[in-house]
């Protein structure tokens, strides 16, 4: 997997286009410059906890005693379950019903931007390759700046396309996770049968 390639996946989990809805309705009581603070508080703190799933992911799976193919197994589980509620979205949006007030972590920066798919993501990046740590974080640090601009645009961007163009691109990118989540969970099982025949 090339750094261009790494972080376009990572863009597709992140499925900013798909939050812009869930964002605007969560931070619609709040004065503009409000949030606009929230927003990057919470996209900084995304980072973070992506960063640290990626460089600590190795050593939390050994503490685990987690195999890599377990994880990429559940990585396409998880990430399955989420293209196909981007595919067939529900009304009270991706992650359920969301709180009252101003968000602080959940659900913004966690579940809604680093998701558990996306954390599962890193994690095996990191595992799998832990000698291209510094392509992974470029490759994180690429997807994450493109989410933050699109986010951080996102009430001119929900003007501009409209909410059925929003909603058909998630639908897009809903089907490119699935297909990649069944890559994922082919290769897991892959691994794994093939360390349980040798």
């Amino acid at each position: 997997m090339t750094i261009v390639s790494a972080a376009l996946l990572l863009f597709l989990i992140l499925d900013p286009l798909g939050n812009i809805p869930i964002f605007l309705g969560l931070l619609r009581t709040l004065p503009p410059e409000r949030q606009r603070k929230v927003l990057v508080r919470e996209l900084l703190i995304a980072l973070f906890v992506l960063m640290a799933f990626l460089w600590g992911g190795k050593y939390a799976l050994e503490v685990m005693h987690l195999r890599q193919d377990a994880v990429s197994i559940a990585g396409g589980i998880v990430l399955f379950l989420i293209g196909i509620r981007m595919i067939f979205p529900r009304p009270e949006g991706l992650m359920g019903e969301l709180p009252d007030g101003e968000p602080f972590i959940v659900p913004l920066a966690i579940p809604l931007i680093a998701g558990p798919s996306g954390m599962a993501a890193v994690m095996l990046m990191g595992s799998n390759e832990p000698d291209r740590l510094w392509e992974w974080s470029l490759a994180l640090g690429i997807a994450w700046a493109a989410t933050a601009a699109i986010l951080l645009s996102a009430t001119m961007i929900y003007k501009w396309l409209g909410r059925r163009v929003l909603s058909a691109v998630e639908r897009l990118m809903g089907m490119l996770l699935v297909a990649i989540s069944v890559q994922m969970f082919l290769d897991g099982l892959q691994s794994y049968l093939a360390a349980s025949l040798s």
